[in-house]
């Protein structure tokens, strides 16, 4: 990878997101498409090089998909939320979802500073912090979302909501003969359709069941099979229509 300066590198990254919201979010560009696109490859060709460059414009129609699933998701969980168009010019997790998708794309491709870079001015930006390792499925909703952590190794299917506060982090780290931390997949696995609301904290490699909901400010260190609620601490099969 080409590294510059500090200074240069995060504005080359500010006008690559710049055009990659008018390609993700067309109704609202200021630029045409084929300029867009040609900020993206020069800034992206001297960051990372051509080939790099490439394969992440291949990508970006994947990116505007998954967002056009996570900006419907974010509105369908919201009954404050009155248009997409809100959606997408006020609520942070947009900005933060946005940056982490185009980070993952990058991640995969095995480029390593600047997708951290990105999930960090998101991170600075809106207070969720999104790892570029984590996996993440269509229709990721996060609601508020100050406070919220997602590690490397998580792996999150569809239509997953988190609200504010919520760790998706790791237990313990397991070391080498060195005492140096081993990079091993030790966060989370939510399954489809889960709920985690706020403050709840999820640690270790385990299992969130399908359709599972984790209840506020629990501290949940093991599996849960499938329809599970959780309930600061308590399981619970099932939760009264009341309670709905």
């Amino acid at each position: 990878m080409n590294m510059k300066s500090l200074k240069y590198t995060t504005a080359a990254l500010n006008d690559m997101m710049d055009a990659l919201k008018d390609l993700v979010f067309p109704e609202y560009a200021e630029l045409s498409k084929e300029a867009a696109t040609e900020i993206i490859r020069r800034s992206l060709s001297i960051l990372a090089g051509n080939e790099i460059a490439e394969q992440f414009i291949e990508g970006i129609p994947e990116i505007s998909r998954l967002m056009g699933t996570d900006v419907a998701a974010i509105k369908a969980n919201d009954p404050a939320a009155t248009d997409l168009q809100e959606v997408i010019f006020c609520y942070p997790a947009v900005k933060a979802i946005l940056y982490y998708r185009t980070a993952h794309l990058l991640w995969n491709m095995k480029v390593r500073i600047l997708p951290r870079m990105l999930t960090e001015f998101a991170h600075s930006a809106t207070g969720i912090d999104i790892h570029p390792g984590a996996q993440i499925g269509a229709y990721f909703a996060i609601d508020h979302g100050t406070g919220t952590v997602i590690g490397e190794t998580t792996i999150i299917g569809e239509h997953v909501t988190l609200y504010q506060g919520v760790t998706l982090g790791a237990k313990n780290f397991c070391y080498d003969k060195d005492g140096c931390p081993i990079n091993i997949p030790r966060h989370p696995i939510l399954e489809d359709w889960v709920t985690v609301y706020s403050n709840a904290s999820l640690l270790g490699r385990i299992t969130i069941g399908e359709s599972s909901v984790i209840g506020g400010n629990v501290w949940l260190t093991h599996s849960v099979p499938a329809g599970s609620r959780i309930l600061q601490g308590h399981h619970l099969d099932q939760i009264s229509k009341e309670d709905c």
